[in-house]
């Protein structure tokens, strides 16, 4: 499973001309399925994302304290399968390694449910799994995080690759 997990000011989601996610402060999470998950990714990236200290403390003396739970922000994701997508020869996408629609509908419900109770469940927007979707942010920072199960130290990144470099990785057999 993989998350671009971004700190916003704020973000929605809107699908046919309506909204049906929008937050505050807190997180926009584009989140992947991958064909091989299971409950075990879903747990990790769950964990990762209610986890990420990406707020400065109260009195502003450390840089990265604070989570989104710490602060009451909300947390949007948005179900994209395109992570999951490679580019063979002419730049046509392949999703091969992307977890089928039916199977993936089913563990991204179950991954919504797992952040609903680990936190405010009112506080988990979401768009339409499956649907065309216009996704509006207003970036903070920016502050912008690749998590992904499959390599839990981010060891594909290296130890001072930004989130823009890494993204050429995503395309890799």
């Amino acid at each position: 499973m993989r998350a671009v997990v971004q700190r916003v000011t704020s973000a929605s989601v809107e699908v046919d001309g309506e909204i049906v996610g929008k937050i505050g402060p807190g997180l926009l999470c584009l989140v992947g399925l991958r064909d091989t998950d299971t409950d075990k990714d879903a747990d990790y990236i769950a964990r990762k994302i209610l986890g990420l200290r990406l707020w400065p403390s109260p009195d502003g003396s450390k840089a990265w304290d604070q989570n989104v739970q710490q602060r009451g922000y909300g947390v949007l994701c948005v179900s994209q399968f395109t992570l999951f997508g490679r580019l063979k020869g002419a730049g046509k996408p392949d999703y091969s390694k992307a977890m089928p629609p039916q199977q993936a509908r089913e563990a991204y419900a179950a991954f919504l449910d797992r952040l609903r109770q680990s936190y405010e469940p009112d506080r988990i927007q979401d768009g339409v799994f499956g649907a065309m979707m216009q996704v509006s942010l207003v970036n903070d920072g920016p502050v912008t995080f690749l998590l992904d199960s499959a390599d839990p130290n981010n060891q594909a990144l290296g130890s001072s690759s930004s989130i823009a470099g890494s993204m050429s990785s995503l395309d890799a057999p």
